[in-house]
């Protein structure tokens, strides 16, 4: 899960820069959720907000309308907020996956948000390619995604 030290100093750069969306972007975010998912991602950190809609705003200029690419870009990292963590705990945690010691619940959790998230998803009745992408964006492509499709939601999860 936690990429390359680059990638990680990065993301940790783009925590500490983001701002809240703005009125007209939980707009646009709002379009795409259904309720159980808005309240969810009203839950998330600012930083995880901010991800979201930048990366689906990425899959937006990549795959055009296509909505469920746009929601999965948007929800991909859902499960992140049950770890309860702050940028500081999840710099750490991503350094201990980097060094392969022992994780505490809370890191088990952050590594494992995909499929934490995926069965949320899966549970409010997302569309597939919205579950498998929040399972599987950290690892290889499933079968039931298109490979031109992965590769754009792929590309939506880069740091910016």
């Amino acid at each position: 899960m936690p990429g390359t030290w680059g990638h990680l100093f990065k993301r940790y750069r783009e925590g500490i820069l983001s701002s809240p969306l703005d009125p007209a972007e939980w707009d646009w975010v709002e379009s795409f959720l259904a309720d159980p998912e808005r309240s969810a991602f009203r839950e998330q950190p600012t930083a995880d907000q901010r991800h979201g809609y930048r990366a689906a705003r990425v899959a937006e200029a990549i795959l055009g309308a296509h909505r469920s690419g746009i929601r999965a870009a948007l929800l991909h990292d859902i499960g992140k907020r049950h770890a309860r963590l702050g940028l500081v705990g999840r710099a750490l945690v991503s350094v201990a996956i980097r060094l392969r010691v022992p994780l505490w619940e809370r890191a088990r959790i952050y590594r494992d948000h995909g499929p934490v998230g995926s069965e949320e998803l899966s549970g409010w009745g997302a569309e597939p390619l919205v579950v498998e992408f929040a399972r599987s964006h950290h690892g290889a492509r499933p079968p039931s995604i298109e490979e031109a499709v992965w590769e754009a939601l792929c590309e939506t999860d880069k740091p910016h």
